[in-house]
């Protein structure tokens, strides 16, 4: 074997990604930070209806009850109950009122073994069935928008204006629309803990929300170029007309694990134009536990090689432009590439750690020689990608935060975009398993008594 072939085959195949990566992330670094504000519409002209799929969500379901029919006083909001264990029922009719018919706007569907718990896009289906039978066949579905929200989702006050803009539900060919979204509780400390545990809660709630309102909405905004903005799972927003066009009698939401990201794509591919806007938002939880985290995430690097079945209907429809498909190849490869990342990038050290154990000499000569020039450039690569968002976050959405601390959230970024290489390996496992089904992961709030996610 020849190694010194071999070590610079692999530091250069490694190279070449991280460069492409950082390539990348140039590229929707700069519309990200020139995006400006755009002039809200008249949320009048549209009617809106919110969508809250629910499996026990007793903690959380009320106080959101209470908020969207609060802040949005002529929108619908539709609960629909997954065949709950505990309350979320009881606390739902009794805010609908005397004999659940008080608040006319207030909706709930209940769905029951064992037709329930198959997936929140089966959830969602039911009360999209639900909503059609109530509007009735002469409905203006052009009119009407669809806002899915999580049980413990807070969509700012200005969501319904800022969504009704000419350049996104003003405009009859937007069929979807993608706000920002923001971790409720970035800045408070997990309860009841301390010390390093305090410490590490703290920093997983600021990477997320620094991941969400940095970098994955760098990425949507250039995702604007290419005609391929996706969904997400919360603060999605999609016109009635345009589920109706994709729907074909199984309904708009399929069975993938990913679900927000599949409906992007068929509505894509039928025609309609997608939006996103950092102008509002919609707040959730964040998750302090690792374990919950890395649940979470499997599930969703799962969802993302589920939906690799759609590779020949992207690259098929005419309604996209081949950047636009390369675009969507490029993240559905994501999971893929870092499988494979995990097996390349160690090799370079590995290989050099064997030769240095076998011919210390002949290595430190190489290295002092200018090698170390060259695995500097190995290592920047490999972190700046990670480590810029830090400042930018800082730039865009926490200025009162000081430029050693964005360093340090950069660097502590670069550690949690590594956990994804395990997610990717856990969620390649239970593909080659053929386990795919998935149980809700538990809340901050809840009590750890039932079977979730975190527990498989």
């Amino acid at each position: 074997m020849n190694l010194p072939l071999l070590l610079g085959f692999t530091q250069a195949l490694a190279l070449t990604m991280s460069v492409a990566f950082m390539t990348y992330v140039c590229l929707i670094v700069v519309p990200y930070l020139r995006y400006r504000r755009a002039a809200p519409g008249d949320p009048h002209r549209l009617e809106w209806h919110f969508f809250v799929p629910c499996r026990d969500e007793q903690a959380v379901i009320g106080d959101t009850v209470r908020y969207l029919r609060g802040t949005f006083a002529h929108a619908h909001v539709w609960v629909i109950d997954d065949d709950s264990t505990d309350n979320t029922v009881g606390v739902v009719q009794a805010l609908q009122g005397p004999r659940h018919g008080g608040d006319r706007l207030l909706h709930l569907v209940c769905r029951k073994l064992p037709n329930a718990r198959t997936g929140k896009g089966a959830a969602l289906n039911s009360a999209y069935r639900a909503l059609k039978n109530w509007m009735g066949k002469h409905a203006d579905t052009d009119r009407a928008v669809i806002v899915v929200v999580d049980a413990d989702g807070r969509p700012a006050a200005n969501c319904l204006s800022v969504c009704a803009a000419d350049h996104l539900f003003g405009d009859p060919g937007v069929g979807a629309v993608q706000v920002d979204v923001r971790m409720s509780n970035r800045g408070t400390p997990p309860p009841d803990t301390g010390g390093w545990r305090r410490r590490f809660g703290l920093a997983m709630v600021r990477m997320q929300d620094l991941e969400f309102r940095s970098a994955i909405a760098a990425i949507q905004l250039s995702r604007g170029k290419t005609g391929t903005i996706a969904m997400g799972g919360n603060g999605q927003f999609t016109r009635l007309s345009a589920l109706d066009s994709i729907a074909h009698g199984l309904g708009p939401w399929r069975g993938a694990l990913l679900e927000d990201f599949e409906l992007g794509v068929h509505l894509l591919t039928a025609g309609w134009k997608t939006g996103f806007t950092v102008d509002t938002h919609v707040d959730q939880e964040a998750l302090y536990s690792l374990r919950r985290f890395l649940a979470q995430r499997t599930r969703w690097g799962q969802g993302t090689m589920q939906c690799g079945r759609y590779i020949r209907r992207i690259f098929d429809s005419q309604h996209l432009s081949t950047l636009g498909a390369a675009e969507m190849l490029y993240y559905l490869a994501q999971p893929w590439m870092q499988l494979l990342g995990t097996l390349i990038y160690p090799i370079p050290f590995l290989l050099l750690g064997y030769r240095a154990a076998t011919d210390f000499s002949s290595v430190w000569t190489w290295f002092t020689d200018g090698a170390w020039l060259l695995f500097t450039v190995y290592g920047a690569f490999g972190l700046l990608p990670f480590v810029i968002w830090g400042p930018i976050y800082r730039r865009r959405c926490e200025p009162g935060k000081g430029f050693l601390r964005s360093i340090g959230y950069g660097l502590a970024y670069a550690l949690y975009i590594y956990t994804f290489y395990i997610t990717s390996w856990r969620a390649a496992l239970r593909m080659a398993q053929g386990r795919n089904g998935w149980t809700k992961t538990r809340r901050n709030k809840e009590l750890p008594s039932r079977v979730v996610a975190l527990d498989h």
